[in-house]
């Protein structure tokens, strides 16, 4: 990839040349079309990219190769050669009898793992009966309360042979509790299960708003299900570090790229801190990325993440293990670049957006369906992303060459731009005090928001066009089937909710959640008593409201 200085000094004349010259004469025949060309998040293009902007570039130190430090190219030797990435279609809605069926549905599509979306008191932590639960029923996902919901949302489903994400967050723990008891029961030993708890708690608090404890405590939970993990689940991932509610917020890419792997240091410094060795658990973290709708930029945010994880793991925190440099994510397609108007044309965004995501090496991913923009999607929806993935896997020809895309001038200036900018930030959050004080300054969140007005504004102004809204806009009517969950799922579920409370054991319940609160008062790990709650059939309300009082209840500080 490098090239002499006198070379290089031959190739900056002859570009020198070649624009006032050649590139001169045509546009003035023909003035470029836009007065700015530009990234999703506003960043300038060039109209060339040659090796002179690369010059420090070293293939081996840079790049490498797939499956070796510092993995710029891959974190497999045979990228899609060997196999192909986890088509994991998200899904979930109403009750768990309704998201459990879509499960079948979509394994019988050719899903390849499971994904589990729950609804908004279930993220928040409220059975679903709670007052501050009203109106949100099963709108976002699927309403888990308790163990029984747990047990028939993954009613006859192959725990022993898929791998299993969960979106949650905040109850994390208790969630994960919950799958860890119904898997037993059905007699799937814990360390045989496969899966991802998101329970990213720090984005929380910079972008999606679903938290309920303040900063430290969250992340002594966190704390506590890593070291869990660590010890008694090998195959599990306890921690999804996610940028997409980051990019979903407003973010640009390499804000995404940046905030996401600080909040990713940060769980390494708080493992390490609890006494934790750096290769008992760094391979079993994951990440989780937005893939947008610019499709060079995306890739290279892949790739410089790749980079900047394997060199800090290895350089900062002195892993040995290579598995513990490997950067393994999920992404899914950008849902806030879906458009009501027009929900068909979102096809070809998500297909775009897919491509990307395989081009930049994830493992795992996840393509919106047309109709997010107005409802949960339909069946109908959501077999037409997952056959997007196909068409890529099977049809493209993309899977057959190792990062295809690698040694692009522009590709590895985007990436060499993206770590750059990604280190910057690490400095302002260093020089704040680190990760904690620069949310509860409010300084991630600003950030997040100057972008997004950024974005929006240029969009009103026209800078940048989003197809069918503010060009090629259409006064047709929408003919599009939309999902309508069973009217009386909310009734049934708070019926099962009430007979629950009343045919457990309920001295048992107390008694478990007695001891989980001692738990919590006197820093023992939570895990162990959660899992006792969970199969005493205590419910989520309850379970949280114990915690609640223990570790108190956040409230963010406005930022003007």
């Amino acid at each position: 990839m490098s090239v002499t200085v006198h070379s290089l000094d031959k190739l900056k004349e002859e570009l020198e040349r070649w624009e006032s010259n050649t590139l001169k004469k045509t546009l003035d025949k023909k003035p470029e079309r836009m007065k700015r060309f530009m990234t999703e998040s506003s960043r300038d293009i060039d109209p060339l990219y040659t090796p002179a902007d690369i010059p420090q570039l070293d293939y081996l130190d840079d790049l490498g190769f797939p499956g070796e430090y510092p993995y710029t190219r891959g974190v497999h030797a045979s990228g899609y050669r060997g196999r192909l990435w986890t088509m994991r279609m998200f899904a979930g809605f109403g009750t768990a009898e309704e998201t459990n069926e879509r499960f079948k549905y979509l394994l019988e599509q050719g899903n390849m793992g499971l994904s589990i979306a729950f609804d908004l008191p279930t993220l928040m932590g409220y059975d679903t009966d709670a007052p501050e639960a009203l109106g949100e029923f099963g709108k976002c996902g699927v309403a888990v309360s308790s163990l029984q919901d747990m047990e028939i949302l993954l009613a006859d489903l192959p725990l022993d042979k898929v791998s299993t994400s969960m979106t949650i967050n905040s109850p994390a723990p208790i969630i994960w509790a919950y799958y860890i008891a119904a898997a037993e029961k059905r007699g799937v030993p814990r360390a045989q299960l496969r899966g991802t708890t998101q329970n990213d708690i720090l984005k929380e608090f910079t972008a999606q708003k679903e938290y309920i404890f303040p900063p430290k405590p969250s992340m002594r939970l966190v704390t506590d299900t890593i070291e869990f993990g660590t010890h008694e689940m090998p195959e599990w991932n306890t921690i999804s570090i996610s940028g997409y509610h980051i990019r979903e917020a407003g973010s640009t890419a390499a804000q995404e790229l940046a905030f996401t792997l600080a909040d990713g240091l940060e769980y390494v410094r708080w493992a390490l801190e609890r006494g934790l060795d750096v290769d008992d658990f760094a391979p079993r973290l994951s990440f989780f990325f937005n893939v947008h709708n610019d499709f060079f930029e995306e890739i290279a945010k892949m790739r410089a993440a790749r980079r900047i994880w394997a060199r800090e793991m290895k350089e900062t925190f002195g892993a040995k293990n290579p598995r513990s440099l490997l950067m393994r994510f999920h992404s899914q397609t950008a849902g806030v670049s879906l458009t009501a108007q027009q929900p068909e044309i979102n096809i070809a965004r998500v297909a775009i957006q897919a491509l990307a995501a395989v081009l930049g090496g994830t493992q795992s991913l996840h393509t919106n369906s047309m109709d997010e923009a107005l409802a949960l999607p339909s069946a109908h929806a959501v077999k037409i992303a997952l056959r997007t993935q196909q068409i890529i896997a099977h049809e493209t020809g993309v899977t057959n060459t190792i990062d295809p895309l690698g040694g692009s001038y522009f590709i590895e200036k985007l990436t060499n731009d993206m770590e750059a900018e990604a280190y910057e930030y690490f400095r302002q959050i260093d020089e704040l005090g680190g990760l904690i004080p620069a949310i509860e300054q409010g300084f991630i969140q600003q950030e997040i928001a100057d972008a997004a007005f950024q974005h929006a504004m240029e969009v009103t102004n026209n800078e940048r066009i989003i197809v069918g809204v503010n060009k090629y806009a259409s006064t047709e009517p929408m003919q599009i089937p939309i999902l309508e969950m069973d009217p009386e799922g909310h009734d049934k579920q708070v019926g099962r909710l009430q007979k629950l409370r009343l045919e457990r054991d309920n001295d048992k319940v107390q008694e478990a959640l007695t001891a989980l609160a001692d738990a919590c008062e006197h820093n023992r790990n939570v895990m162990p008593y959660l899992i006792d709650a969970a199969n005493a059939y205590a419910t989520l309300g309850e379970t949280v409201d114990v915690m609640r009082e223990v570790f108190g209840e956040y409230r963010e500080k406005a930022i003007i």
